[in-house]
């Protein structure tokens, strides 16, 4: 068993119980990209054993507002807690971010206007990228597929690949994506890791750098490049770090979870789960019953629920 430095002893009023109980803070449903409904991922949580959970859709509030609003009317459901999370993909002049927010109030006008502002830049990307493709490849949509396409609280990249697939321009989603659909360079529109955070910040919340060691497409980071990133964003604002990640190895969880206790910041753990679109299980963070609890992680439970 990997253990990772444990100091929750020193935490007053810790939550002792909570390593006894799967974990996972990194959801998507339909509401952006994944596919399950927000309704059937309260129903996977339940069979899957997890206690402690979040969704969090891109750029999106509504999946949080309809699991929330469900767990409140079943009282069976009372030993689930649940944290409003969301998922804000960022851009500045030294790379690509994204940044989880957690446990922020979704009545503030703050994180809404990041919504807002986020979902504005996702349907001009899809208007370029379906022009892109008519004007490239002559693929076109029947008006009622792009009305629903529109429709769509988070339309994106996978939303128009399954819509390919299904009309036989490409023989599945990924395909279509890879050979079609990732030709199309869109203008640089892009929220800005600064602003995303003030938003959590201001609303509330926790603003949390996902998957760290991940950067854009195939782009690892780490060392000094890792610790300037860090501190960088830390700067800004930042207050956690995705330690416990379904693609990181234990030694990758060690390391972030030392930085974090050496910078002082929350620790969450988070599988990615986006149904079938990934090959992803919930729960699968790395984090389990076993796993010393980080100080990091306390602080972040305790605060949360």
């Amino acid at each position: 068993m990997k253990h990772f430095p444990n100091h929750s002893k020193d935490i007053p009023n810790h939550p002792m119980d909570i390593p006894n109980h799967p974990m996972d803070f990194h959801i998507h449903s339909t509401v952006s990209d994944g596919t399950d409904h927000p309704l059937e991922i309260i129903s996977a949580i339940k069979k899957s054993g997890i206690r402690y959970f979040s969704l969090t859709d891109h750029d999106a509030l509504e999946g949080c507002r309809m699991i929330r609003a469900a767990l409140q009317a079943d009282d069976i459901d009372s030993e689930l807690h649940f944290i409003n999370g969301i998922e804000f993909s960022c851009k500045d002049d030294e790379g690509k971010y994204h940044i989880l927010g957690y446990g922020y109030d979704e009545n503030y006008p703050d994180i809404q206007k990041m919504v807002d502002k986020a979902h504005d830049f996702r349907i001009s990307k899809v208007e370029g990228r379906l022009a892109f493709l008519k004007d490239q490849y002559g693929f076109t949509f029947q008006e009622s597929d792009l009305q629903e396409l529109f429709a769509l609280s988070n339309p994106g990249k996978p939303h128009i690949g399954n819509l390919m697939a299904r009309y036989g321009y490409a023989p599945n989603k990924d395909a279509a994506i890879t050979d079609y659909i990732n030709k199309y360079k869109s203008p640089d529109k892009y929220l800005e890791p600064q602003e995303a955070i003030e938003a959590i910040l201001s609303s509330g919340g926790i603003p949390v750098l996902a998957h760290p060691y991940f950067g854009s497409g195939s782009e690892k980071i780490f060392g000094k490049e890792m610790i300037y990133r860090l501190r960088r964003l830390m700067g800004m604002g930042l207050e956690g770090v995705e330690a416990f990640y379904s693609g990181f190895s234990e030694d990758l969880s060690a390391e972030m979870i030392y930085l974090a206790s050496k910078y002082d910041l929350y620790v969450t753990a988070g599988s990615d789960y986006h149904g079938t679109n990934k090959t992803i299980s919930l729960g699968q963070t790395g984090f389990s019953s076993e796993t010393d609890l980080p100080e990091g992680l306390v602080r972040f439970l305790d605060r949360m629920i």
